[in-house]
C-alpha cells in the first residue's frame, strides 16, 4: 500500500488481494485474512503480557477501581466498567458484568447479590479472556489482552429492585449497588415506567493506551468546523439518560467505535497520526475499556441493552465479527442460532426486538445475508406471537441501519424495507428506532411505504389503524450528519407547513443508490439527542408518549401512541 513501504502494490498484505476488493470480503473472510496475517506475524505471550501490563483501562467518571491507571500486575485485582442487561427472561433474570483491572492470575471473582443491601446470595463469576491481536500501521502487532466477568442471576421477583457488589478472593469489595427491577406482564400488576434510546454513541475520552493513540483516532474529536471539538456530546447525551432514571435502556448500534471507520474491512492499529492504509479499518481494542468506564454511571443500575450496527462488526474476531462482543456483552441468547443481537424481550406490556440489520443492509455487505433468512424467520414468528398475546400492548423494534430516513450519509436501506417492513406492517408494530445517521428524525405513521396521514408534534397515533412511525436517533455522540440539500430542519417552534424531502435516496441490493420523495419525514432535527419513552398500562387504553430531548434536557418532539384494550 502507498504508505508502507513494504507492500508498495497496494495489495493486502500477504494476499494479494487489491486493497479496492477488501470492502467486497465477508466478515468470515476478513477475519481468515486476519490469522492468515498473524500465522506470519507471530507475537509470543511473553509480548502480549507485557502489553496487558501497560494497558490503560481508562474510567472517563464515576468510582471506577480503574481511575485513570494503567493495568498493573502489581495492582490489586478489581472489577470496573460495572454493567447489568436482562437475560432471556426479562421477567425474572438479570445478568451483571464488570471488567478486571488486570489478568486474575487465578484469583476468583464473586457477584454478592440479594434483594436487600444485606444481600446474602453469592455466585463465582465466569471469566472471559479476549486476546486481541491487529496489524499495525507501522508493519507490526498490537497485541492486548482484556478480561471480563460475566455472573447470571434468575427468579428474581418483579416490580423489585436487586442488590449487588463485585468482590475478589484476594480482597476487593466493591460498593453496592441497586440494579433496576424485572417487571412481570400481567397488565392488570403493571405500573407506568420508562425506557430511553439512542443510537451511535462513542466516547469524549482518548484511550490513554497504545502510546502514540492521539485525540481523533479513537475517540470523538474529529468534528467538522460547525460543532464544538471541546464539548463532550456523548457525555452530555448519557448524563441526560442517567438522569431520566429509565426502567431500561436501549442502544441501536454502533457502541464504543473501537472500529471507527466501519467500512466492514480488515482491522489495522494506527498511532501518532499515520495514516489508515487502504483497504483497512481502524481498530483499537482498548476503546472499550473507555466506554465501559463511561457508561458505568448509568449502566451499573439499568439494564443496557444493544443492538449492532456496521461499527461494531470487528473483523480482528471470529464469528461473523462478533467474537469480541460475545466476550464483552452479554446478549439474552433466545434470538434465532448464530445471530448474537438478534433477541427479544419484555417489560410489562411492551415487547422489544432488537434486530441485527447488518444481516440484511444493502449499503454494507460485510454481514448481508449472513443468517441465511433465518432472522427475517425469527422477526415473523416472534411478531406474531407477541401480537397475539393479550398482555402484550406495543411492539418496539430496534436496530441500526435505516428503513426510513434522509440524510446525505446514509439515508434509507432498501434491504431492511425488504426484509422487515412487510412484517412491520402485518403484525403492528407500533415503535421503529433506528441509529446510523447521526441525526434525529421522525416519520409520519408508515404503511405500505407510505405516510397514512400527519402526525404533527403534540398529536396522538394509533398504530393499530395509523401504522408504524419509525425514528432515527443516531445523536447519542457522534459528529452529527447533514440532511439533504435543500431539505430543512423542522422540530417544536421551527414547524414548517411543507416537510416534504424531495431529494432523497434508498440503497438498493446492488449497492446503488436511487433517488425517491421523502413525504413520510415529519421532524429533523440536526442535532445530539434521546428518546424517552413513558408507558402507562391500562385496564381499557394503554398509552405510550414517545419524547424527543436533546443533550442538555430541552424536548423538542412528542407524540403519543395510544392502543384500546380488547
Amino acid at each position: 500500500m502507498p504508505s508502507n513501504p513494504m507492500n508498495p502494490a497496494g495489495d493486502l498484505p500477504d494476499t494479494g488481494i487489491p486493497a479496492a476488493n477488501a470492502a467486497q470480503m465477508t466478515m468470515d473472510e476478513q477475519h481468515e485474512w486476519h490469522r492468515n496475517y498473524l500465522r506470519r506475524h507471530p507475537v509470543s505471550r511473553r509480548n502480549v503480557l507485557r502489553g496487558t501490563a501497560a494497558a490503560a483501562a481508562v474510567a472517563a467518571v464515576g468510582t471506577s477501581p480503574f481511575g485513570r491507571r494503567a493495568y498493573a500486575e502489581d495492582l490489586q485485582l478489581a472489577v470496573g466498567g460495572r454493567r447489568v442487561g436482562y437475560g432471556p427472561d426479562a421477567t425474572s433474570q438479570l445478568r451483571f458484568a464488570g471488567q478486571l483491572s488486570r489478568p486474575p492470575a487465578g484469583t476468583k471473582v464473586f457477584l454478592d447479590h440479594g434483594p436487600t443491601p444485606a444481600l446474602g446470595g453469592s455466585i463465582e463469576a465466569e471469566v472471559r479472556n479476549l486476546l486481541t491481536q491487529v496489524p499495525s500501521a507501522d508493519g507490526g502487532v498490537l497485541a492486548a489482552e482484556q478480561f471480563y466477568v460475566h455472573a447470571p442471576v434468575d427468579g428474581l421477583p418483579g416490580r423489585v429492585p436487586h442488590f449487588y457488589r463485585w468482590r475478589t478472593s484476594d480482597g476487593f469489595t466493591g460498593d453496592i449497588r441497586a440494579a433496576a427491577p424485572a417487571m412481570p406482564s400481567a397488565r392488570s400488576a403493571i405500573l407506568p415506567f420508562r425506557f430511553t434510546m439512542m443510537g451511535d454513541q462513542g466516547t469524549d475520552e482518548t484511550p490513554a493506551l497504545p502510546q502514540g493513540t492521539v485525540p481523533g483516532d479513537y475517540d470523538d474529536k474529529y468534528y467538522k468546523a460547525d460543532n464544538d471539538p471541546n464539548a463532550p456530546h456523548a457525555s452530555n447525551v448519557l448524563r441526560q439518560i442517567a438522569a431520566a432514571k429509565p426502567d431500561f435502556h436501549i442502544l441501536a448500534g454502533d457502541i464504543a467505535y473501537a472500529d471507527p471507520s466501519g467500512g466492514g474491512k480488515p482491522n489495522e492499529f494506527v498511532a501518532n497520526g499515520a495514516k489508515l492504509e487502504s483497504g483497512f479499518d481502524k481498530y483499537n481494542p482498548y476503546v472499550w475499556d473507555v466506554y465501559f468506564g463511561a457508561i458505568e454511571r448509568s449502566a451499573a443500575e439499568t439494564p443496557w441493552m444493544f443492538a449492532t450496527g456496521n461499527h461494531d462488526m470487528e473483523a480482528t474476531y471470529g464469528q461473523r465479527g462478533y467474537g469480541g462482543h460475545l466476550a464483552r456483552l452479554d446478549f439474552p441468547g433466545n434470538g434465532p442460532a448464530g445471530c448474537p443481537s438478534a433477541y427479544s424481550f419484555t417489560y410489562g406490556n411492551v415487547a422489544v426486538l432488537s434486530l441485527d440489520a447488518n444481516d440484511v443492509s444493502y449499503e454494507i455487505k460485510a454481514n448481508t445475508g449472513y443468517s441465511g433468512g433465518a432472522q427475517t424467520s425469527w422477526v415473523e414468528r416472534t411478531l406474531a406471537a407477541y401480537r397475539a398475546d393479550p398482555n402484550i400492548d406495543f411492539l418496539v423494534c430496534f436496530f441500526h441501519h435505516c428503513a426510513y430516513s434522509t440524510t446525505d450519509a446514509h439515508a434509507s436501506d432498501g434491504g431492511v424495507r425488504d426484509a422487515w417492513a412487510g412484517l412491520f406492517d402485518r403484525y403492528q408494530v407500533d415503535l421503529v428506532l433506528q441509529g446510523h445517521n447521526h441525526v434525529y428524525e421522525r416519520t409520519d405513521p408508515i404503511r405500505a411505504g407510505a405516510a397514512t396521514r400527519i402526525a404533527a408534534d403534540n398529536s396522538i397515533v394509533y398504530p393499530d389503524t395509523d401504522g408504524t412511525v419509525y425514528y432515527t436517533v443516531g445523536g447519542g455522540g457522534r459528529p452529527r450528519y447533514d440532511f439533504q440539500p435543500g431539505s430543512q430542519e423542522t422540530f417544536r417552534g421551527h414547524e414548517l407547513p411543507d416537510t416534504a424531502v424531495p431529494n432523497s435516496y434508498v440503497w438498493t441490493a446492488s449497492g446503488g443508490k436511487q433517488d425517491e420523495a421523502a413525504p413520510w419525514s415529519r421532524v429533523r432535527f440536526r442535532n445530539y439527542s434521546f428518546l424517552r419513552v413513558d408507558v402507562r398500562p391500562g385496564i381499557f387504553a394503554s398509552e405510550m408518549d414517545v419524547v424527543a430531548v436533546d443533550e442538555y434536557g430541552r424536548e423538542f418532539d412528542k407524540l403519543t401512541f395510544r392502543r384500546l384494550v380488547h
